[in-house]
């Protein structure tokens, strides 16, 4: 039987499915929203991992993770860190990112050393793995000056 004991050694949360509960694909920009002051004694990571090996994925990146040791996150008004996996990093969230591979499938762990009270009885819960909706331009306007244009 394990036990978690405040403080001590590790615990982890595994996502295999976003909020939608689909599958997590590395062609999609996603988001994980870790809420202020994540409740460790030691540090917080995430990682990805690839869906068919269960090794971390393997992208340009050194390691696909990132970790409260770092100090390097943009951080949101209310003390909370929104993470981003996607192909590429969206602008001015480049320390907030995490490479993702279009088509291949992941799932992502959070990390957490020296758990305290809270995570053990759930009272802080990091937010579900969401998909980004991006808005792109589908058309642009015909300059009526070139010709061929669309």
């Amino acid at each position: 039987m394990a036990v978690t004991i405040p403080g001590k050694g590790s615990d982890y949360a595994i996502a295999y499915v976003d909020s939608k509960k689909q599958p997590i694909n590395g062609s999609k920009t996603c988001k994980l929203n870790i809420p202020a002051n994540p409740p460790v004694k030691d540090f917080w990571s995430v990682v990805l991992y690839d869906s068919q090996t269960r090794f971390q994925l393997q992208t340009s990146q050194r390691f696909p993770a990132l970790d409260s040791l770092s100090g390097r996150f943009k951080t949101n008004a209310d003390g909370s860190i929104d993470l981003y996996f996607a192909p590429k990093a969206l602008k001015g969230m480049e320390n907030n990112w995490l490479e993702t591979i279009p088509g291949k499938c992941f799932f992502v762990a959070l990390r957490m050393y020296g758990p305290l009270e809270p995570w053990i009885d759930k009272t802080w819960r990091p937010g579900e793995v969401e998909p980004v909706e991006q808005s792109c331009r589908l058309w642009h306007p015909v300059d009526p000056g070139r010709k061929g244009q669309a």
